[in-house]
């Protein structure tokens, strides 16, 4: 008998980045291109870096380092790179025929971990519109890459068989895909709504990628989010009440991590989920403390959220995973309008970032002692279920209430 070993082979790459000029540090970039390559389950066998004033415009990296790059694969008998930038469907022909492997840039990286980690309906769209997007611009630069290679990185997902499709058909899926979308969204603008009717406040949980938001919002709420030390382990977005006091609550929302050199074509595909944050009443900046690139990363998340268009809303950052890091006992987010050290993991923090969304929802509501007579004991009800009830006591005059209420409901109660 005849047996056949199924298990997916590992695909051994190098990575490859170019230092500009007065740019941020390649190396550290090729870090976490490093850590996405594991997510994606690559083995790294070497990496190189060119510093150059500009990157290639036809091969991203010149001819000298094309010569040592094929010289490494042979070495390391690699059967792939992974450059640390987009490329353009000629860069990527080109370094195709140069050095005849699997070529991938790191867009194509983030689409194939996104699509391993997409698990409901609305985040396979997603997935699929961007893979499709990406495959559509670049079809004269993947043709021999498609043919020759099998599976792996860049092949998974909802996309994977529609690689060998032409323009025109691909431009039918993308639009199918978009009214797909449309509706999906239509139902996420009725949640969005009904929230804002029930004068629940929203606080999203923000943040680079892997930075502990699951974690946190786990530990708030046992919402039983995956929680991994991989990056993008949530790719859709998950909503829980969090009960700050015993009559108090809001919504918690987690969402997808943001990262540096975030692609394009995921900005458009998720605009959606990412607009969670546009549309919350607060925002929690969660930032990993024991990273060595905190300050890149809180800078990235902040350059994303500009332009998603949020702005003007209160800010919380919780300088996350203290019982990693070094003691950081005066670090602040001079952006941010709190600040807190906390722990996901040991529960540090946590009881101090619900007083402050305390404070920050009661500065936008009224505080009422009122005496109801029993025949009105209904508007009790609509306190109870959207404000804050300090105080219930039976008199024999009717019903002595101390309360803090939204100011929608006011005129209500």
């Amino acid at each position: 008998m005849v047996g056949f070993d199924l298990r997916e082979t590992t695909e051994k790459v190098i990575l490859v980045g170019v230092q500009l000029d007065g740019a941020e540090d390649a190396k550290c970039s090729l870090d976490e291109l490093e850590e996405l390559a594991r997510t994606a389950k690559a083995e790294v066998k070497g990496r190189i870096i060119q510093s150059r004033e500009a990157v290639h415009p036809a091969t991203y990296i010149g001819r000298g380092k094309l010569t040592e790059l094929k010289e490494l694969l042979w070495e390391t008998d690699a059967n792939g790179i992974i450059c640390d930038d987009e490329l353009t469907s000629v860069q990527l022909r080109n370094l195709e025929e140069e050095l005849q492997c699997k070529v991938i840039d790191r867009t194509l990286l983030i689409l194939d971990i996104f699509a391993a980690r997409a698990v409901s309906g609305e985040g396979k769209i997603q997935v699929e519109l961007a893979q499709l997007r990406y495959r559509a611009s670049r079809l004269s630069g993947l043709g021999s890459s498609l043919s020759r290679l099998g599976g792996g990185i860049g092949t998974r997902g909802p996309g994977e068989k529609k690689l060998e499709t032409d323009r025109r058909l691909i431009r039918e899926r993308i639009s199918r895909l978009k009214r797909e979308l449309k509706e999906v969204e239509k139902h996420r603008d009725l949640i969005r709504r009904e929230r804002k009717d029930s004068s629940l406040k929203v606080a999203a949980l923000v943040g680079y990628t892997s930075a502990g938001k699951s974690s946190i919002e786990n530990r708030l709420t046992d919402a039983k989010i995956l929680e991994d030390a991989m990056l993008f382990s949530t790719l859709d977005t998950t909503t829980r009440t969090l009960y700050l006091s015993r009559t108090q609550k809001i919504l918690l929302t987690d969402t997808v991590g943001f990262i540096r050199k975030l692609p394009h074509h995921l900005i458009e595909a998720f605009k959606s989920t990412l607009e969670e944050a546009k549309y919350a009443d607060i925002i929690i900046h969660v930032v990993d403390t024991s990273n060595p690139q905190m300050d890149m990363q809180m800078h990235v998340v902040y350059d994303t959220l500009q332009t998603l268009g949020v702005q003007g809303k209160p800010i919380i950052t919780l300088f996350n995973k203290q019982d990693k890091a070094e003691a950081k006992s005066s670090i602040r987010d001079g952006a941010a309008d709190y600040s807190i050290l906390c722990s996901a993991k040991t529960g540090q923090g946590m009881e101090e970032l619900k007083e402050v969304l305390m404070e920050i929802i009661r500065r936008e509501q009224i505080y009422i002692e009122r005496l109801y007579p029993f025949t009105e004991a209904w508007r009790i009800q609509i306190i109870r279920k959207n404000g804050e009830l300090l105080l219930e006591e039976y008199t024999p005059e009717g019903i002595m209430t101390k309360a803090y209420v939204p100011k929608e409901i006011y005129g209500q109660v």
